[in-house]
C-alpha cells in the first residue's frame, strides 16, 4: 500500500447553529431541545450572544475557509425574532469573509407551521435566509394529531403558500411515514399534497422509536405497536417511486430532489467536509490537518443552562476533547456516509485518501454484501447500494462500523 495522503484540500466550511426551543418537544423527538411557551424574550436574547461568543472562539480553528452554508437547525431556529437570525447571518459572514466561488452562500432555516413563524417569513428572507426547510410531516389532522404535533394540516398548506408568497425558491419540506395506524389511503394523499406544492426538495423519514422519548417507551412496554417492516419498507419504495416521477429523484436515503437543489449543507456530512457546528449539543467536523489528516471532531454540551453558563464564564462549551479520527474510523465512515448517496463511494477518492482501494480493507464484507445483492460497483465504478440494499441499509452499514 502507499502511504496514505488527503483526498483534497479542505477549502470551505458550512456553519450550523443549533437552536433548541420548541413550542412542544415531540413525543418521537431526541434532538437537544427544550420546551419554550412562550419562548422568553431573555432566554433567547442569552441564547444569542452565546452563540455569537463560541463563533468569536471557534474561527480561527477554521481560518481561511471560504464559507459555502449556514443552517440554523433546532428546535425551532425560527422562534427567534428575525432581527435575530440576521444578526447570526451576519456575523457568520463576518467570520468567514471569503464565500464559496460557485454559488452564492446556502443559508437554509428550519420553519415549523404556525401563525408566529409565518408572519416572520419576509422577516427571515430580508436576514438573509434564502432556503426553508418546513417541517410539514404530514397533511392529515389524525397523523399529526398521532405524532404530537403542535400544527393542523390547514397551517402547513398555509405555511407553505406564505412561504411562497414571501418570495423563497428553494423550499424543502419534511414527512414522516411509518406512522401507527396510517392508512395506505392517508399516506397517498400525504404524496398528493405534497407533490402538489411543487417543493424543490423533500426529506422523508421513517418513523423511528428513540429509547428515552416518550414515543420508545411506549415502544418497549408494548402501549405502541411499530408498523410491519413490510409495510414501511413498501411505502418507501412507493414514496421514491412518486417523487422520482415528480422529478425529485432521491439522491440520499432520506433526501428527493434534482441535482440543481440538492441540499449542499446536509451533503458536507456525507462528504466529510468541515462544518463548524455551534449553540447546544452542536457537532463540529474539524478541517483535516497534517496532525489529523482524517479530520476530527467535537461535540457541545447537551444542557442549555450549562451551555450559557460556560459561555458567559468566557469557557468552551465544549464536552470532551476532540477525537482525532484514527485511519480505520475514518475508512468506515467514509464507507457507510457514501454510500448513503445516490452518487456512491468513489474508489478513486477513498484510494487516494487510505493508501489503497476498499477492497484492501473491507474485501471480505464487501463480496458478501454484493452476492447478497445488497451492493453494486467497483472498480471504476462508484460502489452503490442496489434497490434492495437501500431497505436494507442499516445492516450494510454495519458491516463497515
Amino acid at each position: 500500500m502507499t502511504a496514505p495522503k488527503l483526498d483534497r484540500p479542505d477549502a470551505t466550511v458550512g456553519v450550523y447553529l443549533h437552536v433548541p426551543f420548541c413550542e412542544r418537544v415531540c413525543p418521537y423527538c431526541d434532538f437537544a431541545v427544550e420546551a419554550a411557551r412562550p419562548l422568553d424574550p431573555a432566554r433567547a436574547q442569552a441564547y444569542v450572544e452565546a452563540l455569537l461568543a463560541e463563533l468569536a472562539q471557534r474561527r480561527a480553528d477554521f481560518a481561511g475557509l471560504a464559507l459555502a452554508t449556514i443552517y440554523f437547525g433546532g428546535g425551532t431556529p425560527s422562534l427567534l425574532a428575525p432581527e435575530a437570525i440576521a444578526r447570526l447571518v451576519a456575523a457568520v459572514r463576518a467570520a468567514f469573509p471569503a464565500e464559496a466561488s460557485d454559488a452564492p452562500a446556502e443559508i437554509t432555516l428550519e420553519v415549523n407551521p404556525s401563525t408566529l413563524e409565518r408572519e416572520r417569513l419576509p422577516g427571515f428572507r430580508d436576514a438573509g435566509v434564502n432556503r426553508l426547510s418546513i417541517g410539514i410531516q404530514s397533511f392529515d389532522d389524525l397523523v399529526l394529531r398521532r405524532l404530537g404535533r403542535a400544527h393542523a394540516a390547514e397551517e402547513g398548506r398555509a405555511t407553505l403558500r406564505a412561504a411562497r408568497a414571501a418570495g423563497f425558491r428553494e423550499i424543502s419540506l419534511d414527512l414522516i411515514f411509518g406512522v401507527p395506524d396510517q392508512s395506505d389511503a392517508s399516506f397517498e394523499a400525504d404524496l398528493e399534497a405534497a407533490l402538489a406544492f411543487g417543493p424543490e426538495h423533500v426529506s422523508a423519514y421513517a418513523l423511528t422509536f428513540e429509547p428515552g422519548t416518550p414515543f420508545g417507551q411506549a415502544f418497549s412496554t408494548g402501549r405502541m405497536t411499530a408498523p410491519a417492516d413490510d409495510g414501511v419498507a413498501a411505502r418507501y419504495e412507493r414514496l421514491a417511486e412518486r417523487l422520482t416521477t415528480a422529478g425529485l429523484p432521491p439522491y440520499e436515503i432520506s433526501s428527493y430532489a434534482a441535482p440543481a437543489h440538492r441540499a449542499r449543507h446536509n451533503q458536507r456530512y456525507w462528504r466529510r467536509e468541515p462544518v463548524l457546528g455551534l449553540g447546544v449539543a452542536a457537532h463540529s467536523t474539524e478541517p483535516r490537518s497534517a496532525g489529523a489528516a482524517h479530520g476530527a471532531r467535537r461535540q457541545n454540551v447537551r444542557g442549555v443552562s450549562d451551555y450559557l453558563a460556560r459561555l458567559s464564564d468566557g469557557g468552551s462549551p465544549q464536552d470532551g476533547p476532540a477525537e482525532v479520527l484514527s485511519p480505520a474510523t475514518a475508512r468506515g465512515e467514509a464507507m457507510f456516509l457514501a454510500l448513503r448517496t445516490a452518487d456512491g463511494l468513489s474508489t478513486a477518492h477513498f484510494a487516494r485518501e487510505f493508501g489503497a482501494p476498499p477492497e484492501a480493507f473491507f474485501g471480505d464484507a464487501l463480496a458478501e454484501l454484493r452476492a447478497a445483492g445488497l451492493l453494486a460497483g467497483g472498480g471504476a465504478a462508484p460502489i452503490v447500494l442496489t434497490a434492495r440494499g437501500r431497505l436494507l441499509s442499516d445492516a450494510v452499514f454495519e458491516r463497515f462500523v
